[in-house]
C-alpha cells in the first residue's frame, strides 16, 4: 500500500504581510510630523518671550506691559530682566540710578544759574537723551558769530567747573534758525552751528575740568528746531547751543555676531574637532 504525500496548500494571504509593514512605515512617519508639529510650538511660544526680556532690559517695557496672550497654563515663573547696562567710568548703574542723578544734576544747575534762566538766556530741562542746557543766541553769542561773548565766558566755566564733578559725558550740538547765511567766514548754517559748538568745546577742554574723551561737538543747521521758524520769537528759540549731558551705553555694536544655533543635525566623525578628547596636561619629568 503506497502512502500518498499529500501536496503544499499555497496561500493567497502573503500580500499582508507588505501591507503591515507599509501600515508600520506610516505609522511612523506621521508620528515624526506630529514630533516636529510640537517642536514648532514650542519656538513659537518662546519667541514672544524673547522679544519681551529684550525690550524689557532696555528699559521699553515694565514688569505690568507683560502680556502675551493667555498664559494661565504657564508653569514657568518668570524671571527678572537684567536691564541695560550704564557706564559711568568703572562702574555699571542701572537706568534709574542714572536718571536720579541727572535730576541731581538738573537741581544744581536750576540754583547755580538762576539769574540766567530768570533772564530767559539759560533753559534746563530734561531730553530723549540726557539733560538739556540750552543756551540761547541772545545770551552767549552775537549775531553770526561763532566766538561766546566776553560776558557770556564766566557762565559757560560756571557750566564747566560743575559738570567736570560728574562722570558724564557731554554733547554740544550747534543749532541755527532757517534764514540763510553766507559771509566771508561762513558758508551755510552748517558751518555756523557747528563752529558755535566747537568754540564751546575748546573752552571747557582749555579749562581742564572735564576730560576731553567725554566731549564732542556737532552742528545741526536749521534742522532740529524747538520752535516754528514762521515768527521772530520762533527763529530766536531755535538759534541756541544745546549741552546734553548723557551716560555712556554699554553697547558695542562693532562686536562679531555670534551665529545662532540653527539646531541642525548633523554627523559627528573622527575628523570633527568637537568629536576630539579634551587633552589633558601631562607633568614634566
Amino acid at each position: 500500500m503506497s502512502s500518498r504525500i499529500p501536496r503544499s496548500r499555497v496561500t493567497q494571504d502573503r500580500w499582508l504581510v507588505s501591507y503591515a509593514d507599509f501600515i508600520t512605515l506610516l505609522f511612523g512617519f506621521f508620528v515624526v510630523l506630529y514630533a516636529f508639529s510640537k517642536a514648532d510650538q514650542k519656538k513659537q511660544a518662546q519667541v514672544p518671550e524673547a522679544i519681551d526680556t529684550a525690550f524689557r532690559s532696555l528699559g521699553i517695557f515694565s514688569e505690568t506691559s507683560r502680556k502675551f496672550g493667555n498664559r494661565s497654563n504657564t508653569t514657568s515663573t518668570d524671571k527678572p530682566a537684567i536691564p541695560m547696562n550704564i557706564v559711568m567710568g568703572e562702574d555699571v548703574l542701572a537706568p534709574e540710578k542714572v536718571k536720579n542723578d541727572l535730576e541731581h544734576i538738573q537741581r544744581e544747575m536750576s540754583q547755580m544759574l538762576s539769574n540766567q534762566v530768570a533772564h530767559h538766556s539759560v533753559s534746563i530741562m530734561m531730553g530723549r537723551d540726557g539733560l538739556v542746557i540750552r543756551l540761547r543766541e541772545a545770551g552767549f553769542f552775537s549775531s553770526g558769530s561763532a566766538t561766546p561773548r566776553p560776558e557770556a565766558l564766566g557762565t559757560l566755566r560756571q557750566i564747566a567747573a560743575s559738570l567736570g564733578k560728574t562722570n558724564y559725558d557731554l554733547r554740544i550740538e550747534g543749532h541755527t534758525d532757517n534764514i540763510p547765511i553766507h559771509t566771508s567766514e561762513f558758508d551755510s548754517n552748517w558751518e555756523l552751528s557747528a563752529a558755535r559748538a566747537t568754540h564751546i568745546a575748546r573752552i571747557f577742554v582749555e579749562q581742564q575740568t572735564i576730560p576731553p574723551d567725554r566731549l564732542s561737538a556737532a552742528g545741526y543747521a536749521e534742522f532740529h528746531p524747538v520752535a516754528s521758524n514762521d515768527t521772530d520769537d520762533g527763529r530766536a528759540e531755535n538759534r541756541r547751543v544745546d549741552l546734553v549731558v548723557l551716560p555712556r551705553s554699554k553697547i558695542n555694536f562693532s562686536a562679531p555676531a555670534t551665529a545662532p544655533d540653527s539646531g541642525v543635525w548633523r554627523k559627528i566623525t573622527d575628523d570633527d574637532p568637537a568629536a576630539q578628547p579634551a587633552k589633558t596636561p601631562t607633568a614634566a619629568n
